[in-house]
Order: structure tokens, then C-alpha cells, then sequence
């Protein structure tokens, strides 16, 4: 579990501030922690993360491969608000089960077990998360959340990171509007894959391009999909792909 970094962020303006820039509603952090993202103003993904109050700071729990930029960001943004970013010093820990009394169900799926937040590292998950993913259809960053995604697209209403009562934040007009005025055409999917394929490739439909394979689990997989060419028989790199629908 130490590919993620958790963030503290304090600071008598700290709740304003994200409130200002997150997908979801950080006022809703009274009841437990919450999953949001970054967009950019044109509504494209940035980054996600978990948000959750530890007294009257914040926690941000985000990849770390994603952590620097994010911190680079959040420092653009801040401006003379008050508000402190600092490494927190803690580890993510996760399980599946019930939540132990320092974590927290995961706020995009039940099924995704809990999340803690502790001094040492955890050296005791054997679990499969990817396989979990696939199975929940929940993307990743650097996986199938890429610049490239807008958020409604890749599932964020169903996994609970975004609120479309908020307010104003950063992307907010774009996304509003595909919520209220467009049908989505494109997005993430599970599917049926005959073989092992490289993530990535391209799925193919009657020689036209139908989307990408990106993560597998045994013969599952993630999918970003045209939805009118999501044929019964689709093709990637000469395995067989199938759209699953009952989600």
C-alpha cells in the first residue's frame, strides 16, 4: 500500500477552499470521508483522491505517483488563503470486511473494503484489488482515468464522487451539462476477453475502432467503449471481446 501518499492539508480556510476546487461536497466530511477529484476547467480528469477530517484538518489520500503534481497544483490554486499542505506521515492500510474502528468503508463501493490510515506501513494485503475493480467496474488513475476521461463517463455518479448540488468548482459548467443535457455515448465498461491483450490496445467492431482494453482479471476486463459500436462480437489484438451489461 505504499503507492499512495497521504496529505494533510490546515488552515482556517481549508474547507472553503477545496469546496471551491473538488468534484464532490466537502461539507458532507461531517458524516465520513468522501471520494472526489480535480478537474480541469475544461471538465477533464486530473486526479482523484479520499478526503476524510482528522479534527479540524483534512486528510487526502491520493496516488503517489500523482501526489507532486497535486501538491504543485493545490499550492497554484491557494493563492493567500489560509491553508497548509504537509506530508502527513501515515500510511494507507486496507482490508475487506467490516471497517476496523481507525478506518472507513470505502465511499465508491462497499465491495471495496476500508481504508485506514496508520503510522507503520501495511505488509500483510494479499488482496487482489484489481480483480475487484474489474469485478465493481471502478476505474484507476493511470489505469482507465487518464487526462483524456471526464468523469461521468468513468462511472463518478455511481462511485459517489460528484455532487451536482454543490456549487461552482473547478470543470463544474462541463460536467453539469453532460450530466443534464447529453446522453453519454462513451465510457467505461466491463467486458468478456477471450485472452490476455496488452493494456491499452484497441477494440475493434466491424474493422471500426470501438474503444480500449485497459486492466484484466482472468477473463474480465475494463474497457473505455463507443457504446453504438459495443457489437456481441468485438475484436482486440485477435482475442474476443464481449460488453457485459448487468453492470
Amino acid at each position: 500500500m505504499n503507492d499512495r501518499r497521504i496529505l494533510k492539508l490546515s488552515g482556517a480556510d481549508t474547507l472553503s477552499f477545496l469546496q471551491g476546487l473538488v468534484t464532490n461536497d466537502v461539507n458532507k466530511l461531517d458524516q465520513g470521508p468522501i471520494y472526489a477529484a480535480l478537474l480541469t476547467p475544461q471538465g477533464k480528469f486530473i486526479v482523484d483522491f479520499f478526503l476524510s477530517a482528522e479534527g479540524d484538518a483534512v486528510l487526502l489520500d491520493v496516488t503517489e505517483a500523482s501526489a507532486d503534481a497535486l501538491v504543485q497544483r493545490l499550492s497554484m490554486y491557494k493563492l493567500r488563503a489560509d491553508v497548509k499542505i504537509e506530508a502527513s506521515g501515515l500510511y494507507l492500510h486496507r482490508g475487506l470486511g467490516d471497517a476496523p474502528t481507525d478506518g472507513y468503508a470505502d465511499p465508491r463501493d462497499p465491495n471495496m473494503g476500508w481504508r485506514a490510515y496508520r503510522d507503520a506501513p501495511q505488509t500483510d494485503d494479499m488482496t487482489d484489488w484489481d480483480a475487484l475493480r474489474v469485478s465493481h467496474m471502478i476505474p484507476e488513475s493511470g489505469a482507465e482515468l487518464t487526462p483524456d476521461s471526464f468523469i461521468l463517463e468513468m462511472g463518478f455518479e455511481r462511485l459517489n464522487g460528484v455532487d451536482f448540488r454543490k456549487g461552482c468548482y473547478v470543470g463544474q459548467e462541463v460536467t453539469a451539462r453532460m450530466k443534464h443535457k447529453t446522453e453519454l455515448r462513451k465510457g467505461l465498461a466491463k467486458v468478456q476477453i477471450s485472452a490476455p491483450v496488452a493494456a491499452g490496445t484497441e477494440i475493434s467492431a466491424n474493422g471500426k475502432p470501438a474503444g480500449t482494453v485497459f486492466t484484466q482479471a482472468g477473463t474480465e476486463a475494463l474497457a473505455y467503449l463507443r457504446y453504438d459500436r459495443a457489437t456481441a462480437a468485438m475484436q482486440a489484438d485477435g482475442a474476443t471481446v464481449t460488453m457485459v451489461t448487468d453492470g
